[in-house]
């Protein structure tokens, strides 16, 4: 089934050095050593990831200097890793520490206070680290302002927010494309060069891992429901959904505790719609509500918060068109949300209603269909208790709000699958929400995002992590006081 994603043309030129390097670099046919632990080493790929009212998490990557893995990279180098930091550029006086030495650094910086701007250099063996560069989309991948940048290695700077306003009620993690089954990460239809990244032998399938570990982190994040929007497996088979099930089975109760929509790629083959050989999809996740448990859009009430769940690929095709809505699934969709206009609710599903602000060319394939992308805002234009629309499919993160009804965040968010791999928190308080978005922390997890970074022959990162941490963590202030959590993991009450 193609890629969510058309081959980058604007790009060409720069993709195609980047494959022609990969082959030259070939020569190197063996698979670095995880537990290479070497004198000199270089500290790259800094990422202020997650940034909170009280916390952040920053990320960075150490490799041997000098060495080469075969694809234009460093051989990891297992080292320890430590962040100091502090509220002034030339007084870092706190520090944040690793428990054990890795390749892979995940430092998270706790008790920060509300609103104020903190200064920080991350290092390892003496190494201070280098940040990720985003210069195709002009963005900033430490901090929420440019200090430090054209200095060697900061120190960088955030300014931590303001928490919602009002009581925690709720948290949700909002995750996609899984993609269960999937043995490459990155092949892209149309550009024989691009070389797919594979997990490194004797590890187990990269999907499975990250699956179990966004069940594990969002568990660990507080999350109470889980929303997946779409492409759970890699193509629809059976054997891939029956997986799918059986991991996400690990955070609770399909239908109470977790809720997944379908993705084009959970359509078995380039079939389209599947009624003459019944439906996979909702064999493993039966809707069970409406409408009759035989479509896999539905809406619930979780004490008090509304879920709606759309099916964006209703349509016969192989995958790589837009995505589309039954004119059944439209009506029913704008009936509901007027009906409920006022309620609290939250929407998701596979395709974002629009795709803006890429350095890839967008094509019709990466977003729902035009007009129907215009009434499901216009329904949000009449709706002022719709909050969120959380959409996949693009694997990136990306916030947007549209004048058609700017009340309604649309949060395109990262895939679990690959780079830069985990989810989106939704943090419901009484005055508002938070979003923030968690790379997944197991060790497994942290080598495989590092790996498949290089999706897209490196050039990944410019796309995936969200051109500013505004992208993947933004709190909105909003009245959701209707919302009782008390009820929302007791009952599902069928909308």
């Amino acid at each position: 089934m193609p890629c969510c994603l058309a081959a980058p043309h604007a790009l060409l030129r720069a993709l195609h050095s980047a494959a022609r390097r990969g082959t030259a670099q070939a020569r190197h046919l063996h698979d670095p050593d995880p537990d290479h632990a070497p004198d000199a080493v270089s500290a790259v790929n800094l990422e202020l990831v997650t940034l909170t009212e009280d916390r952040a998490v920053i990320t960075w990557h150490t490799g041997v200097a000098g060495s080469d893995d075969g694809f234009g990279r460093m051989l990891p180098a297992v080292t320890e890793g430590e962040v100091v930091y502090g509220t002034h550029p030339a007084h870092l006086n706190r520090t944040a520490a690793e428990g054990r030495d890795t390749a892979h650094h995940y430092v998270e910086l706790t008790d920060l206070e509300p609103g104020q701007t903190y200064y920080y250099q991350a290092r390892s063996r003496g190494s201070a680290a280098t940040p990720t560069p985003l210069h195709l989309v002009k963005g900033n991948a430490v901090g929420t302002s440019l200090h430090g940048f054209g200095t060697h290695a900061g120190p960088y700077s955030f300014t931590t927010p303001q928490p919602p306003p009002g009581r925690h009620l709720l948290s949700i993690a909002l995750c996609n494309d899984l993609h269960l089954g999937e043995t490459t990460a990155g092949l892209v239809t149309g550009m024989p060069l691009m070389r797919g990244i594979s997990q490194r032998l004797g590890l187990g399938p990269y999907p499975e891992i990250m699956g179990r570990a966004l069940v594990e982190e969002a568990h660990r994040r507080g999350a109470r429901l889980l929303l997946a929007a779409g492409d759970i497996s890699a193509g629809g088979a059976p054997r891939d959904l029956s997986e799918a099930r059986r991991l996400l089975d690990g955070f609770g109760t399909h239908g109470q505790d977790y809720f997944v929509v379908r993705g084009n790629h959970d359509r078995r083959g380039r079939q389209g719609l599947q009624e003459e050989r019944g439906d996979n999809f909702l064999d493993a996740f039966p809707a069970d509500g409406e409408p009759d448990g035989q479509a896999a859009y539905f809406a619930r009430d979780l004490g008090g918060l509304r879920v709606l769940g759309l099916d964006t690929y209703e349509k016969r095709g192989n995958g790589a068109g837009s995505g589309g809505l039954s004119d059944e699934q439209l009506a029913w969709f704008r009936a509901d949300v007027r009906a409920h206009k006022d309620q609290p609710t939250v929407v998701f599903g596979h395709h974002p209603l629009t795709v803006r602000n890429s350095p890839f060319p967008v094509t019709s394939g990466q977003r729902l269909n035009r007009r129907q992308a215009r009434a499901i805002l216009d329904a949000y234009a009449a709706a002022p208790g719709v909050f969120l629309h959380h959409a996949g499919h693009t694997h990136r993160n990306k916030r947007t709000l549209l004048p058609q009804a700017r009340h309604v965040t649309l949060q395109e968010v990262g895939a679990v699958k690959e780079y830069p791999g985990g989810f989106c928190l939704l943090r419901i308080h009484t005055g508002g929400y938070a979003l923030n978005y968690y790379k997944a922390s197991s060790a497994p997890a942290r080598e495989w995002s590092e790996r498949s970074r290089r999706v897209a022959a490196g050039l990944w990162p410019q796309y995936a992590l969200g051109r500013s941490v505004r992208d993947r963590n933004s709190v909105t202030a909003r009245d959701l006081s209707g919302i009782t959590p008390a009820e929302t993991r007791i009952s599902a009450a069928q909308g």
